[in-house]
């Protein structure tokens, strides 16, 4: 008995439930369910935000100003002139001014920073797309322990009416006379044994469902039936990993940046403005309070950066080589996951066969058994070791069936899932 309870102890991890629930809409589920799943939004408000602020780049702007001073000294002239007096200035002097300046091209920088912010914005949902795959293998793990566990609880159930049976006709030979009062007591205790077993399966079950239940956000999951239909798509597949788009947007936004600096490298051409009221006004030597404004066109060009714009560039292109690098990386260990789980799914298949055979070579070999049991040929217990035997050989059974779909479909989330729909429910 202790190969068969060895058999019924498996990790149990999560999953859900009798309406028929199919593994797709648990993952759309526990998708929607993701927590993180709301950063989607607020990068999103972010990136609108940023974009707005780049469009006031070409708003004119205007600063209001405000000074008293008290010098030291001011310009005059200490040389008479014949018939002309010249006004000295006070060396107090006040000015309130506005001063206004417009874009009119900045080289390219606005447009070059909103390409930037959409670049991170990718880049950002990229990441959170790769988190959110990750919950299928939660899932995945969940559902199929539900599927397996229901599996084994079946088989036991069947085997527990068979030994109801048995021991309905020990129980009358034991009145008659014919057998032991023992043949009862070691049937009885199968079903103990049975029954225990049961009790685990079925907290594992739970536990399972009640963790589907906590990734799904649907608290119903627990009374619906968990449905699989297994997959046609073969292993000769194109890798379609978030990942990898995770590494592209990475290198598109390193991209963008260099396309930013060299936007930084042109001239930037602006017009300008100011008017105010002061003392002294434009007029140095008018010592009296006078309004003023001046206006005018500028441009602006580093014409020298001594080759930093250059060396930033060639830092950028670094960065670039490492992330191709990493992709590189995680593209040769999934092709190397991809071939360990293809060899899985071959193995599993080739137990099935096997446990085909011997299930039914262990179903004619107990029903042997039960005939010499009723013409007391053999004990109960060499029986019960029978029917153990046969249960192991059906558990067995229907266990691989559902790793090789849980193969199946481990091999799809390695190799990568096309996008799910919305579920219905």
């Amino acid at each position: 008995m202790r190969r068969l309870i060895l058999l019924l102890i498996i990790p149990f991890q999560s999953v859900f439930g009798q309406t028929k629930i199919p593994l797709d809409s648990c993952y759309a589920w526990a998708q929607e369910n993701y927590p993180n799943l709301k950063q989607s939004e607020v990068w999103a408000n972010i990136n609108s935000l940023n974009q707005e602020n780049i469009k006031t780049n070409y708003l004119p702007k205007v600063t209001l100003n405000g000074q008293a001073t008290y010098q030291s000294d001011v310009t005059g002239l200490e040389i008479p002139i014949p018939n002309l007096s010249v006004p000295k200035v006070s060396k107090d002097q006040y000015k309130v001014y506005a001063e206004l300046r417009q874009n009119i091209w900045d080289g390219g920088i606005s447009d070059a920073n909103a390409r930037l912010e959409d670049a991170i914005l990718k880049s950002n949902l990229s990441e959170l797309e790769v988190e959110l795959y990750r919950l299928n293998q939660q899932v995945a793990q969940s559902f199929f322990t539900v599927l397996m566990v229901k599996k084994q609880l079946n088989v036991l159930v069947e085997q527990e009416k068979v030994l109801f049976e048995k021991l309905k006709l020990v129980e009358s030979g034991v009145k008659n006379g014919i057998l032991e009062k023992s043949a009862g007591l070691v049937l009885q205790a199968e079903i103990l044994n049975i029954d225990q077993n049961k009790i685990q399966l079925n907290a594992g079950e739970n536990a399972s469902l009640q963790m589907l239940s906590i990734l799904t956000g649907k608290t119903d999951i627990i009374n619906d039936e968990l449905v699989y239909t297994e997959s046609q798509s073969g292993f000769a597949q194109i890798l379609n990993r978030p990942e990898i788009q995770f590494f592209n947007s990475q290198s598109e936004q390193l991209e963008t940046n260099k396309y930013l600096l060299d936007k930084t490298r042109n001239p930037k051409l602006f017009g300008f403005g100011q008017a105010g009221y002061g003392k002294p006004a434009l007029n140095m030597l008018s010592n009296s309070f006078d309004a003023y404004y001046l206006v005018g066109l500028g441009v602006s060009w580093n014409a020298f950066d001594w080759k930093n714009t250059s060396r930033k560039k060639q830092v950028i292109q670094h960065q670039q080589e490492m992330i191709q690098f990493q992709k590189e990386t995680f593209t040769q260990n999934i092709q190397m996951l991809l071939v360990q789980q293809k060899e899985q799914i071959l193995k599993i298949g080739k137990m099935l066969e096997n446990d085909q055979k011997m299930v039914s070579l262990r179903t004619e070999i107990t029903k042997s058994a039960a005939s010499k049991l009723e013409n007391e040929t053999i004990t109960a217990s060499d029986y019960i070791q029978e029917m153990q035997n046969e249960t192991v050989a059906k558990l067995n059974y229907e266990l691989h069936k559902i790793q090789l779909s849980n193969a199946q479909e481990k091999y799809i989330i390695i190799n990568g899932r096309e996008k799910l729909k919305k579920p219905s429910k």
